[in-house]
């Protein structure tokens, strides 16, 4: 009996062992990670637009095709209906969080990214001036290196950044060298200059912002501050910026962005051939509906759609960087047009062509966004209301082919079809949310 035991001991241990085998080898045979099947593909760069596979390995867009097997891929997400995109690339943000300061975009006033990105498609954010070159360092160490989001910034070209009057009306803190220094040795993270807020009438922010990003041969942002008649927004965009350098808030109406006929004012289109960026930045003051309908309207479309998201606009009109969106597609843009100018253009926008797209061999940023149809309605900075009947939503969101934010749990099984003593359903190979714990070697 002994003998038998132990015979039937051993012919159970070695069939364990052939099971685990399998699995092993099954998941050392799956040559991909993560299987995005059947959704609609809006890319473009790539210039695709229609229903796509895509399988992702290693954090990377490992293929884009009509149709991949299911079966090499570790796992497999049914996408039909969704609309997949790149990861949204929202290029004016201020996440310069934590620092206790209040009534500033470097403390109160901004907001830590991770809680407000993920869960609108929203993978890569560009700060817009928070800090500046004095406490660019401390703005990376709490915020930057500790965020799920891929943050980066534009600096500030005043060397305490964006505090309040006190340090922005500041001509003396505007410094050229120091900022396009502090920018140079962190290439690729501090991905342009910004100039914001200013009260006077001198041209100084602007030709010292734009001296700084000629020295760090970088992009200059900039929110135009108070409109006074000696620097007007004709003279900014057709003669002191440069092509590729950013004017945001371009939907405000607070500086002269539309003529007194109601018309766009004509140096934007003069600056436009010029090549000078216009980007929205929506913000808690900064977006109205009686200067964006008929911009829109006479074909004055963003290069990029950008929420301006801190501690005023998060609630308000703005709410999001999928509501931004859902606006446009309410004025009459093509869900296309909106993903371009949401993923592809801004990315370039701040010379960052890795992002923005899912081309094989890119990082496997991905949003996966639904197009509700119904009756919606959209508010102003002023609380005008604009009526709609699609607005977008996000099912999923992956930084670095990793689920991150997942609102329906379509990456998931069902509770009652596993294990009585079910745990983690995840894996670390496409899971950041809920993977099995690391086992100890």
């Amino acid at each position: 009996m002994e003998t038998l035991n132990g015979t039937i001991g051993r012919c159970g241990a070695v069939r364990a062992t052939l099971i685990v085998f399998a699995v092993t080898c099954c998941y050392a045979q799956a040559q991909y990670d993560l299987l995005l099947q059947g959704g609609h593909v809006i890319d473009a760069k790539n210039k695709i637009s229609a229903t796509r596979d895509v399988a992702i390995r290693d954090g990377k867009i490992a293929a884009v095709e009509a149709r991949i097997d299911p079966a090499q891929a570790l796992k497999v997400v049914n996408l039909r209906g969704l609309y997949v995109t790149p990861g949204l690339v929202d290029i004016h943000v201020h996440v310069y969080a934590g620092t206790g300061e209040r009534g500033s975009y470097a403390g109160d006033n901004s907001v830590y990214p991770d809680g407000f990105t993920f869960r609108a498609g929203v993978t890569t954010v560009a700060d817009a001036g928070s800090s500046g070159w004095r406490n660019f360092d401390d703005f990376k160490q709490h915020v930057i290196d500790r965020s799920k989001t891929r943050v980066l910034a534009f600096l500030n070209i005043v060397g305490h950044g964006m505090r309040g009057p006190k340090y922005e009306n500041d001509l003396s803190d505007m410094e050229a060298k120091p900022a396009a220094e502090m920018a140079l040795r962190h290439k690729g993270l501090i991905i342009g200059i910004k100039t914001a807020h200013y009260a006077g009438p001198e041209w100084t922010p602007v030709e010292h912002a734009v001296e700084a990003g000629t020295l760090a041969d970088i992009p200059v942002m900039v929110d135009f501050g108070t409109n006074h008649k000696e620097r007007p927004l004709s003279e900014l965009v057709t003669k002191k910026l440069r092509p590729g350098d950013i004017y945001t808030h371009v939907y405000s109406g607070l500086r002269n962005e539309q003529d007194k006929s109601g018309h766009v004012n004509p140096a934007l289109f003069e600056a436009r051939k010029r090549g000078v960026i216009f980007d929205v930045g929506h913000g808690g003051g900064s977006f109205a509906w009686r200067i964006a309908v008929p911009a829109i309207k006479e074909g004055f479309l963003p290069d990029s759609i950008s929420t301006d998201l801190h501690i005023g606009s998060m609630n308000s009109g703005l709410k999001d960087m999928l509501n931004v969106m859902s606006k446009f597609l309410v004025m009459g843009l093509a869900l296309d047009d909106v993903v371009a100018r949401s993923t592809w253009n801004p990315a370039r926008e701040i010379h960052h062509e890795e992002l923005g797209n899912l081309s094989v061999g890119a990082p496997a940023d991905v949003s996966v966004l639904r197009l509700q149809r119904g009756e919606f309605g959209f508010a102003d900075i002023y609380g005008a209301r604009l009526r709609g009947d699609r607005r977008l939503t996000c099912e999923l969101t992956l930084r670095d082919g990793k689920v991150v934010y997942d609102l329906n749990a379509i990456t998931r099984p069902d509770w009652d079809t596993l294990p009585r003593d079910y745990r983690q359903t995840g894996d670390a190979r496409w899971d950041a949310i809920n993977p099995p714990p690391a086992r100890r070697p």
